[in-house]
């Protein structure tokens, strides 16, 4: 996987992407000249923008009132290693265990609420067409188990909706979670312009993979952000969109946020950052082996 990573990663030129990826993952700005500086102010009331040195622990799938701590912008969450023992081998384990890392609203903010429909289909699988148009089908071999979960902020204020989803995926083991990441990043590159569903178009897209160890990674195997407009046929456009997907394992966790009216890039990166770092945590105690 790593080597079809590397691949895509040169063939793009997207190494620039180095401390914008930081900023997102452990919520730290960047300076004119590309050098990480503090923290950045999310500007959406909720969530803070003061990152936590340590790591916390967090309620399971359900979601618990209290989030858990983002890890800071000079601290990454600690990679443990990997408990091989503890991968799920059937379908209903796999479920079992992404009902503990997956987020609720809770994680998120005081803000955000549950969209209609909640969670999706768990026999379906997105799956990115010649055309560039999303469509569902059923889950691949190397899946065990899916969900997504679609949360929102009411538009107020005159700021529009806040479109928020968390996704994670179970695979049977670490080879197949990375070329899941290496396929994301395949397809920005051959679609920088997506159509979600009637009405709904990502546009501009551009992303960068980094493997543990580059560009301030330090938190998952694999880090993959993609970035671009959203337009939206009722509600206009476009506006700012974000997705990142990290790696723990036979997991795979992300977040995506499209703004609506008046609500910027850096009002999600709050969001998104949160909500990764917490199914990160959860997955990390859930799979990773315990010190000792």
């Amino acid at each position: 996987m790593g080597g079809l990573v590397g691949q895509s990663r040169g063939k793009a030129g997207l190494r620039a992407w180095g401390c914008a990826m930081a900023g997102l993952f452990l919520i730290a700005g960047c300076a004119d000249d590309g050098t990480p500086k503090g923290a950045a102010s999310s500007g959406t009331p909720g969530t803070s923008a003061a990152p936590s040195s340590t790591g916390g622990s967090a309620t399971g799938g359900t979601g618990g009132s209290t989030p858990a701590a983002r890890p800071g912008a000079s601290t990454a969450i600690p990679m443990p290693p990997l408990d091989e023992s503890k991968q799920p081998k059937t379908a209903a384990e796999a479920r079992d265990l992404l009902g503990r890392i997956i987020i609720a609203e809770q994680n998120l903010g005081p803000q955000v609420v549950r969209s209609t429909p909640f969670e999706s289909d768990p026999g379906r699988w997105p799956v990115l067409d010649e055309a560039c148009v999303w469509q569902t089908e059923g889950l691949p071999d190397d899946v065990l188990a899916t969900s997504t979960r679609h949360f929102h902020i009411p538009a107020k204020d005159g700021r529009g909706r806040v479109r928020i989803n968390a996704t994670v995926t179970i695979h049977h083991n670490r080879e197949e979670s990375g070329w899941e990441t290496a396929r994301a990043m395949e397809e920005v590159l051959r679609c920088p312009d997506q159509k979600l569903r009637e009405g709904e178009e990502l546009k501009r897209l551009w992303g960068g993979v980094f493997y543990l160890g580059e560009q301030m990674n330090g938190w998952t195997e694999d880090a993959f952000s993609e970035s671009g407009d959203y337009v939206d046929a009722q509600d206009g456009g476009p506006y700012p969109y974000i997705w990142s997907q990290a790696q723990f394992g036979p997991v795979t966790m992300a977040i995506s946020a499209k703004a609506g009216q008046g609500v910027a890039h850096d009002d999600l990166t709050a969001f998104v950052a949160q909500g990764t770092s917490v199914m990160m945590i959860q997955a990390k105690q859930e799979l990773g082996k315990a010190a000792g």
